[in-house]
């Protein structure tokens, strides 16, 4: 009489280690997160879940939630592309490059959560502006190489968190009735004086 058998162990699954992919999974995961929730109520193990990932490689890969936010939103991540090319029509693109994010999805932006963080909660308003700062700056810092490069920059972030709150926050004043073409004028030119003037 046959002796009878156990069924065959299941195969293990390999875990499969894809760095690239999980970091995109995070990315697209937290700007769903941050645009549903806003930035203060969207949480890393939330963001984690709809990865599919854990906790932990999330914050492997970004070291915090402000980090990864300013990773997953558009903002100072397109410096790097803005600061290429021609610096005499560096101020057009930068005008250009803002309002065209701002006026396609300003409630995910950081300028829009760092002003709300600032009204509600002032120390994560100094760690998001911290974050965002540290990676302009270097953007920057490339196209714009005079002496007092860093106190340019930080009054064209200064510009740029003020046209934010009149046009996109509080939605009132003259800055929020001009046109998208009359905004990138304008600020071109502001932008210019302020980089080289």
């Amino acid at each position: 009489m046959d002796k009878p058998t156990s069924p065959a162990p299941a195969p293990t699954r390999k875990r499969v280690r894809d760095p690239e992919a999980h970091r995109a999974a995070i990315l697209n995961a937290a700007r769903d997160a941050f645009t549903e929730y806003g930035y203060a109520r969207a949480t890393i193990r939330e963001i984690a879940r709809r990865a599919g990932v854990t906790h932990g490689l999330v914050m492997r890969h970004f070291q915090s939630k402000e980090n990864l936010f300013v990773a997953a939103v558009p903002g100072a991540r397109d410096v790097e592309q803005l600061v290429q090319g021609d610096p005499d029509t560096l101020p057009a693109r930068i005008a250009q490059g803002y309002v065209a994010r701002m006026e396609e999805g300003a409630a995910g932006d950081p300028f829009v959560a760092l002003i709300r963080s600032a009204a509600s909660n002032e120390e994560t308003a100094v760690r998001l502006y911290n974050a965002m700062h540290e990676r302009s700056m270097a953007g920057y810092l490339r196209a714009v190489t005079t002496p007092d490069a860093e106190i340019r920059i930080e009054l064209l972030a200064a510009e740029l968190i003020g046209v934010t709150f009149s046009r996109y926050v509080i939605r009132h004043g003259p800055l929020r009735d001009l046109s998208t073409d009359q905004l990138i004028s304008h600020l071109t030119r502001v932008i210019r004086a302020i980089l080289t003037g």
